[in-house]
């Protein structure tokens, strides 16, 4: 199994980690997103969509990050990770869905704002974010309100819907996330997630200059 990516974005890492949680064993095939190799002809023969990350299996190749994370599950039968009983796997998906519909698209705000325009010498523009506070807050809320009564998203063992939703927060003190009135998101990701070893083994900043998360 190859995966195509840049481990500095956030739907890399999330791939990168969810095979680390997983035991998928994996080459990895890295990309510089800076340099834009995901729109090379090669890639987009690939991915379309041009966009990071990409699995290939021999001859089968797949994209959308969530898609890989349950075929790598799939692939070595991790029924922890991603289990097989109806609900709860239904539960699973839902998060995985929610995420990349929901969660992203707001965390992603705040990540394009506070790093990747001061990465590339622009200015955050402040007004994107108060407009995006309203439905960041409303989207935390429903997670803080999930982890009030669970250790992890779907029960006492973290899954890929834990890799998905934590995703976005990756370097959360850079993207500057609102996440202080949010205690059980916090605790989850502070004092859950970060803690494992799947998700420690995954952090790549080698070379990568990241603006003052002050």
């Amino acid at each position: 199994m190859e995966l195509l990516l840049d481990p500095r974005t956030i739907n890399s890492r999330k791939v990168l980690a969810g095979c680390k949680l997983v035991g998928a064993e994996y080459t990895l095939n890295r990309l510089d997103y800076f340099q834009a190799e995901q729109t090379s002809a090669e890639f987009v023969a690939i991915n379309p969509m041009a966009a990071m990350p990409a699995l290939k299996d021999g001859d089968f190749t797949l994209w959308e990050s969530n898609a890989i994370l349950q075929y790598a599950a799939e692939k070595v039968g991790n029924t922890s990770a991603y289990p097989t009983d109806l609900q709860t796997r239904a539960d699973v998906n839902r998060w995985l869905l929610w995420e990349s519909s929901s969660w992203f698209p707001s965390c992603y705000k705040y990540v394009v704002e506070n790093c990747v325009k001061p990465l590339l010498g622009g200015e955050t523009d402040q007004s994107v974010l108060d407009a995006e506070e309203p439905n960041f807050h409303k989207l935390a809320g429903i997670l803080d309100a999930r982890l009030a009564g669970s250790r992890y998203m779907c029960g006492d063992e973290p899954t890929i819907a834990d890799v998905a939703i934590a995703a976005p927060m990756h370097i959360h003190a850079y993207f500057k996330l609102p996440l202080a009135e949010h205690k059980n998101l916090v605790r989850w990701m502070t004092q859950d997630i970060e803690k494992n070893s799947w998700w420690i083994d995954t952090t790549v900043l080698e070379n990568f200059v990241l603006p003052d998360a002050g």
